[in-house]
């Protein structure tokens, strides 16, 4: 049921050129379900060529047929959801449900940049002069070196994908090792949608080896990561150094600020359901609770009684809406966090525990009364694990929002136009949701700022990232 994956260059799937293969693991049982191929530096060369000689040709095919691939492809995923979505859920955990979500968000974010390939518009300038002609031109910048992670494994993919390809960019692009067969099945879609050979080639090895080789090269000219604040600040380094484009989507610690006029039922369960998605493992998941001191009681209560009744376990079965985390490491890292915060005095209101032997399942866990030093409310806890603070104004709310190096998202729960108002223009965050908790949609902006990211992925702004603007200006001839 689980496929062993290759790499893909100009258009064919292969080994490496070392014969090398890594494990593929179910997190769900900790127990080895495939491998995938690893790429040597005569395959990374080879796949860089392979982007630089489709390039032209892609960028010369013209916006239509470019949105037509885009739009193909995006049909394909969901013909063919019924078998793509179990794989998904073998390699990286998630529930079946939010696989099949995931899916088919990836294939409307196709759709969506179908249309923006058509919409990249330049602009004319009026000249001073009636002999004088002044254009603004919207090229793509060329092949692009793409890195993404596990936690959603196609979709991730597909947002870069979709700007690039639509833009009339080649890509070469570095998936997650832990989860590889998702976007090679997705590689796959558009290989089968009639993109030609070269614009999309797929690699997997040693991301550090893969990162040092590819942003360097001269023939790569943007690089595009979503990933770690720790690993984007490296990425980000090395190409500056040698002047290359970047669009960073880095994590968070994100706050929700839950106000006295709240509807409280309602803002516990749409935290709950929002926070412990995917286990956790999501940059815009909610992780630092402030819950104003009036109703921190009732909303502590609350938000209890929801988490207690997600049901953990493998992302095959149907009565499972939670599943464990991706993989070893991450289990051990979220367990690391949490018993640091209990021994610094912090109190457990749900979970904290690890659920059963097999597998990297780890409970939905609430924390309180832990100290503002504490690692967990300092550095992302990835995970299913969230702190509740109170507060008693909006200036502590704000202040408290704000006292990270991150900027990714922020939530609010309020009745209060004013205290809206208030937090529109002071909450520090490249996206703040009030009243619900719906972002990420193929349409809208998403990105952070400070230490959360560079440039934006999804709306009309993230192709703009895979373009460049040349100016021309001719006189007539004498």
């Amino acid at each position: 049921m689980y496929p062993d994956t290759q790499l893909l260059i100009d258009g064919n799937w292969r080994a490496g050129t070392g014969g090398k293969a890594f494990d593929v693991y179910d997190p769900s049982t900790g127990k080895v379900i495939g491998k995938h191929a690893v790429a040597e530096a005569a395959d990374l060369e080879a796949a860089v060529t392979a982007a630089w000689n489709a390039f032209k040709p892609w960028r010369d095919a013209g916006a239509f047929e470019r949105a037509s691939v885009l739009r193909r492809t995006a049909a394909l995923l969901r013909e063919r959801i019924a078998e793509l979505a179990p794989v998904l859920t073998i390699e990286m955990g998630k529930p079946l449900g939010e696989a099949r979500a995931e899916i088919l968000s990836s294939a409307d974010v196709l759709d969506w940049y179908a249309g923006e390939a058509q919409r990249a518009y330049g602009r004319v300038i009026p000249s001073r002069s009636s002999t004088v002609s002044q254009t603004v031109l919207k090229q793509p910048v060329g092949p692009v070196a793409a890195f993404t992670p596990w936690n959603f494994p196609m979709s991730q993919l597909a947002r870069k994908l979709g700007p690039a390809i639509a833009a009339g960019c080649s890509v070469v692009a570095k998936p997650p090792e832990d989860t590889p067969a998702t976007p090679a099945a997705l590689a796959q879609a558009f290989t089968d949608a009639g993109l030609p050979a070269g614009v999309l080639n797929i690699v997997y090895g040693v991301p550090s080896d893969i990162a040092n080789f590819l942003i360097p090269h001269p023939r790569i000219r943007k690089v595009s990561f979503t990933g770690s604040v720790e690993v984007g600040k490296q990425l980000a380094s090395l190409a500056g150094r040698h002047m290359k484009r970047i669009t960073m989507e880095l994590g968070g610690h994100n706050p929700v600020l839950v106000f006295e006029d709240a509807d409280i039922e309602a803002a516990a369960r749409s935290i709950a359901a929002f926070k412990f998605r995917n286990a956790g493992q999501v940059c815009v998941s909610p992780t630092r609770i402030l819950v104003q001191r009036d109703v921190y009681a009732r909303f502590s209560n609350a938000l209890c009684r929801c988490v207690e009744g997600i049901r953990i376990g493998p992302g095959l079965n149907p009565d499972s809406n939670m599943g464990p985390l991706v993989s070893r490491r991450r289990h051990e890292a979220v367990s690391a966090m949490v018993k640091e915060a209990l021994d610094e005095g912090a109190c457990v209101l749900v979970g904290a525990s690890t659920v059963q032997e097999e597998g990297w399942f780890y409970s939905p866990t609430l924390l309180e009364k832990v100290d503002m030093s504490s690692r967990i409310l300092n550095e992302e806890p990835f995970g299913p694990v969230a702190m509740l603070v109170p507060f008693d104004d909006i200036e502590e709310a704000i202040k408290e929002a704000n006292r990270l190096a991150y900027g990714l998202a922020a939530y609010a729960f309020t009745s209060s136009i004013r205290v809206s108002q208030i937090l529109q223009n002071e909450i520090e965050a490249g996206m703040l949701a009030i009243n619900h908790t719906a972002l990420g949609m193929p349409e809208q902006p998403l990105g952070g700022i400070k230490d959360s990211g560079i440039g934006l992925e999804g709306g009309s702004e993230a192709i703009e990232a895979y373009l460049i603007t040349k100016f021309v200006t001719q006189a007539a001839a004498p």
